[in-house]
C-alpha cells in the first residue's frame, strides 16, 4: 500500500463530510487535503482511543518528532510521507502541524471547559489551524481569506461539539462550557444521564447560535475573488450548516440520545450544489 493509499483509506473509514468534498478537487490537491485530513485522523485518534495517559502522551510526542523528520525531509510515517509533496507545493508551516497535536494533547488534560475562552483555543488548535492549513491548499489570492478559514474551523468544530454532547458525555467529556451550563441551569450528571429538558434545550439553543453566528462571519470574510479557490471549503460549509440546522430543526435536546446525521447521498447533492454554483 501506499502513502497515499493509505491516506484515502483512513479518510473514506472514517466516514467524515469532508470526504465527500475532497472528490471534486483536482489530483495534486486532493492528495495533499487528504494527507492532512489523514494526519489529524491519525492524531485524535490517539486522544479519543488510548486509554493509557502516559502512552498516549507519548505517541502524541513521536508525532512531534516526526514532523520535525517531515520537514528534514526523512518521513516514515504513511501519512507523513504523502504530506511531504503537500508541504514543498502548497508551503505548509510545520508550527500549524505543532499546534494541532497540542490540541489532541487537551484532550488528553482536560474533559471539562471551564467558559468559552479555554474552549476557544481547543477549537483554534484542532480546526481552525486545519482550516488555515486547508486555505493553502486550496489557493487563494486575498488574505482575507484566512479570516474566513478560521472562522469557518470554529463554526465546524462547535457543530461537531454540539452533534456529540450525548457521546461525549458517555465518554466522561463535557465540551460544553461549565460556566454557561450555570446560566442554563444545567448540571453536569442531567448531560452525563443523558436528562432532556427545557433547560438543555435552552443551553443548545444558544450553542446553535454561537456555532450559526461564526458561519455568517466566515461567509462573510471570503472575498468574491477566492469564492472559486474556496470551493471545497463552501462545499463543507454547506453541507455541516445544514447538519446544525438539521439539529435546531429535531430538537437540540435530542442530541443527548441521538446522534443526528445526514445521509450519504444528501451530502453529495449539497456538494454538488455548491460546486455547480461556483464553477
Amino acid at each position: 500500500m501506499t502513502p497515499e493509499q493509505y491516506c484515502q483509506e483512513k479518510t473514506a473509514k472514517s466516514g467524515s463530510s469532508f470526504y465527500y468534498s475532497f472528490r471534486f478537487l483536482p489530483q495534486s490537491r486532493r492528495l495533499a487535503i487528504t494527507a492532512l485530513y489523514a494526519f489529524c485522523r491519525e492524531v485524535d485518534d490517539i486522544a479519543d482511543e488510548c486509554t493509557d495517559l502516559s502512552v498516549a502522551k507519548t505517541k502524541l510526542n513521536w508525532w512531534r518528532s516526526e514532523i520535525d523528520r517531515l520537514y528534514q525531509n526523512q518521513p516514515q510515517h504513511p501519512v507523513a510521507k504523502a504530506l511531504l509533496p503537500a508541504i514543498q507545493t502548497y508551503q505548509l508551516d510545520a508550527e500549524h502541524f505543532m499546534e494541532i497535536i497540542d490540541g489532541m494533547e487537551m484532550d488528553l488534560n482536560f474533559n471539562r471547559y471551564q467558559d468559552f475562552k479555554q474552549l476557544q483555543l481547543y477549537c483554534y488548535r484542532v480546526a481552525s489551524v486545519v482550516g488555515l492549513l486547508a486555505a493553502q491548499i486550496f489557493g487563494f489570492n486575498n488574505r482575507k481569506t484566512l479570516k474566513f478559514a478560521h472562522d469557518l474551523g470554529m463554526a465546524f468544530q462547535l457543530t461537531n461539539i454540539i452533534r456529540d454532547v450525548g457521546e461525549d458525555a458517555r465518554r466522561n467529556r463535557i465540551y460544553l462550557p461549565l460556566d454557561e451550563l450555570a446560566k442554563f441551569g444545567v448540571s453536569e450528571d442531567d448531560l452525563l444521564a443523558s436528562r432532556e429538558s427545557i433547560a438543555v434545550k435552552r443551553l443548545l439553543d444558544f450553542q446553535i447560535e454561537r456555532a450559526e453566528s461564526y458561519y455568517d462571519k466566515a461567509l462573510s470574510a471570503l472575498p468574491a475573488e477566492d469564492h472559486k479557490n474556496q470551493r471545497v471549503s463552501l462545499m463543507m460549509a454547506s453541507i455541516y450548516r445544514t447538519l446544525l440546522r438539521e439539529i435546531n430543526a429535531s430538537g437540540a435536546e435530542k442530541v443527548l440520545n441521538a446522534r443526528i446525521s445526514l445521509g450519504a447521498l444528501r451530502k453529495m447533492l449539497l456538494a454538488l450544489k455548491v460546486w455547480l454554483k461556483y464553477r
